[in-house]
């Protein structure tokens, strides 16, 4: 065999062997909810409490004309590029957590903001923007705003598609509804970043939402639901039926932890996210 095919064998290898080493569903967290918003020592605690990746904010937006977010600079990206090399974990997505607070149909500048965040994901190669839509945003509340959503939605994910990048979008409706309102969107780019949280805060079958959304439509998973006990704790979350309903639709992907902390610790950041980490990493990923 010729030297180039040998190469190109051997590499072929390579990479066979590192998506068959990846495990199917892996674990993170929030860089905001451990109390490290867009900070280096964010990776570090992510790999102390065991998780495989990191969701890094964009920062804090207020009234600024975009947020504040220090990726821009090529020399902090690198930092935060080295530091997930070194430690061996990546960077699930980039997050728009300034919307938590603000009106995404409503804020003017919304165009850049958008753009903002995908230039920082292309440029630290992270494929994943996370878009809640908040509670200026409700649309279960606030039906009203559903047009500019809309509107808004489907001029990002023009945005996304020419990056080659998803935005992933959260919002206050049910499974059905949020199908919907992403069919009426119909952009590849635009999908669901389901948070379990909340269809066990409105009392619905969690399961049954994932089916109704199914496999293509989601994104990423926020995997836990509201303050007050850890997942393995919480009489509402059942993670071995979610696992075999994630099995079944055939999804892969990050489950990402945003909260259930412990109400006697709760800004005990390593004691909560440590002991959640671990519970979904026993049941995901298990052999």
């Amino acid at each position: 065999m010729k030297l180039p095919a040998l190469i190109s064998l051997t590499l072929g290898l390579v990479v066979a062997a590192s998506a068959a080493e990846a495990p199917r569903y892996r674990v993170a967290v929030c860089d905001w909810m451990i109390l490290k918003r867009q900070k280096l020592g964010a990776f570090q605690l992510a790999k102390d409490i065991g998780a495989d990746g990191l969701a890094v904010d964009m920062g804090g937006l207020g009234n600024r004309p975009t947020f504040d977010s220090k990726l821009g600079d090529p020399v902090v990206r690198e930092q935060f590029l080295a530091k997930a090399r070194e430690l061996g974990l990546e960077i699930s997505s980039i997050a728009m957590s300034g919307f938590y607070a603000q009106s995404f149909a409503e804020r003017e500048g919304v165009e850049r903001m958008v753009q903002d965040t995908i230039d920082t994901a292309k440029a630290m190669g992270v494929k994943v923007l996370y878009l809640p839509l908040g509670v200026q945003g409700d649309l279960v509340k606030r039906p009203e705003l559903r047009p500019a959503v809309v509107e808004r939605l489907r001029a990002a994910g023009k945005q996304a598609e020419a990056a080659g990048v998803v935005i992933g979008v959260e919002t206050a409706l049910d499974a059905a509804g949020e199908a919907a309102l992403l069919d009426e969107v119909g952009s590849p780019a635009v999908k669901s970043y389901f948070n379990l949280a909340n269809a066990y805060q409105n009392g619905r079958d969690v399961v049954a939402e994932l089916r109704a959304l199914g496999k293509d439509r989601i994104v990423q998973i926020h995997a836990s639901n509201h303050d007050g006990a850890w997942l393995e704790k919480d009489p509402q979350v059942d993670l071995p039926k979610l696992k075999a309903a994630l099995d079944e639709l055939g999804w892969s992907g990050w489950l990402v932890i945003e909260r259930s902390r412990d109400a006697s610790r709760p800004t005990d950041v390593r004691y909560n996210f440590t002991a959640n980490a671990a519970y979904l990493k026993r049941v995901f990923q298990a052999p």
